[in-house]
C-alpha cells in the first residue's frame, strides 16, 4: 500500500490515551490506598503519600536552586496548606464512602471556582445540574446510606480543593516546579502529625513504606507526568473536558477493585456532576486553571 493510502492514528489520540491513564492511575492509587486503611489508618495513609510525592518532586524539580522572597513563600506555603488538608480530608472521607461519590462530591471544589469566575448566564444551566447532582448524594436527599461524617469531611476537602486552586494560581507565578515541590513539602508537614498520631511507627514497617510509595507513585507522580504529556498536545479546555470524566473512572475503579457497588440515584449524581464539569468548561471563555487540574 502507498504511503498515501495508509490510515495514520489521528494526533490526539496519545494525549488523550495520556490522559485516560493517568486517570486510571490516580483512581486505582485511591483504591490501593483505601486498603492499607486497616492497617495504618486514612491519616497515616495520607501522610505516607504526601511525604513520598514530596520526596520523588523535591528530587525532579531540586527547588533550592532559586532563593524565594517572603511574599513567594507565603503562596506556596498557603497554597501547600491547602493541599495537605486536602488529600488528608479526603483520604478521612475515602474511609467513610465509596469512591465514586466521593470524587463526585469533591469536585464541588473546582465546580464553585469556575462558577465565581463565569460571567455567563447559561452557566446557570451547569450551577443547577451541579447542585442537583450533589443534592442526590447527600444522606439528607436520599435513603442510600452515605455515611453523613463522611460526606462533610468531603465536603471539607472541596472547600481545600477550591482553595488550592486559587493559591496555587498564585503560588505558580513564581516557578512551576519549585512551587509544586515546595507546596508537596509544606502538605507533607501539616499532614505528618495526624498520620504519627494515628498509625505511629507503624508508618515504618518496611512493607508499609514500600505500599505507601506505591500510592505515591500510582495517585501523584505518574499521573502528574501522564497528564504533562497530554497539556502539551491538547487545549486547556479539551483538558478539562475530559479531566471531567474523573468520577466516572472512579466509580468504576471503584466497583472493579473493591466491590463497591453504588445505587442507580447516586450514578445518576455522577453523571449529573460530570455534565455540570463538562458544560461549564466547553463553554467557558478563558482557559481552565491549570491548579485545578493538576491536583497532585
Amino acid at each position: 500500500m502507498s504511503p498515501l493510502g495508509r490510515v495514520r492514528p489521528s494526533p490526539i489520540l496519545m494525549p488523550v490515551a495520556a490522559l485516560v491513564a493517568g486517570m486510571v492511575s490516580l483512581q486505582s492509587g485511591a483504591t490501593f490506598a483505601k486498603s492499607l486503611f486497616p492497617a495504618v489508618g486514612a491519616a497515616g495513609t495520607s501522610s505516607l503519600r504526601v511525604g513520598f510525592s514530596a520526596l520523588i518532586l523535591i528530587a525532579v524539580w531540586r527547588p533550592w536552586r532559586r532563593s524565594l522572597n517572603l511574599r513567594e513563600a507565603g503562596w506556596i506555603a498557603l497554597y501547600g496548606a491547602a493541599l495537605g488538608l486536602m488529600n488528608l480530608l479526603f483520604y478521612l472521607a475515602l474511609a467513610r464512602l465509596p469512591l465514586g461519590p466521593a470524587v463526585a462530591i469533591e469536585f464541588a471544589g473546582p465546580l464553585a471556582v469556575a462558577l465565581i469566575a463565569s460571567r455567563r448566564a447559561s452557566d446557570f444551566l451547569w450551577i443547577g445540574l451541579a447542585v442537583l447532582g450533589l443534592m442526590l448524594l447527600l444522606p439528607i436527599a436520599t435513603t442510600d446510606g452515605l455515611d453523613p461524617v463522611g460526606v462533610a469531611l468531603d465536603l471539607g476537602a472541596a472547600l481545600c480543593w477550591a482553595l488550592y486552586i486559587l493559591f496555587g494560581q498564585r503560588a505558580g507565578r513564581v516557578d512551576g516546579g519549585q512551587a509544586v515541590s515546595l507546596g508537596m513539602l509544606t502538605a507533607a508537614l501539616v499532614v505528618a502529625p495526624f498520620g504519627v498520631a494515628q498509625a505511629g511507627t507503624g508508618l515504618l514497617a518496611p512493607g508499609i513504606l514500600i505500599a505507601g510509595l506505591a500510592v505515591a507513585v500510582m495517585s501523584s507522580a505518574l499521573p502528574y507526568s501522564l497528564e504533562m504529556v497530554a497539556l502539551r498536545r491538547l487545549d486547556r479546555k479539551s483538558f478539562g473536558v475530559l479531566m471531567s470524566l474523573e468520577p466516572a473512572v472512579a466509580a468504576c475503579a471503584g466497583l472493579m477493585v473493591l466491590d463497591e457497588r453504588i445505587s442507580v440515584v447516586q450514578w445518576l449524581a455522577i453523571g449529573l456532576v460530570i455534565a455540570a464539569s463538562v458544560g461549564i468548561t466547553a463553554g467557558s471563555r478563558r482557559p481552565a486553571p491549570g491548579a485545578a487540574i493538576l491536583k497532585t
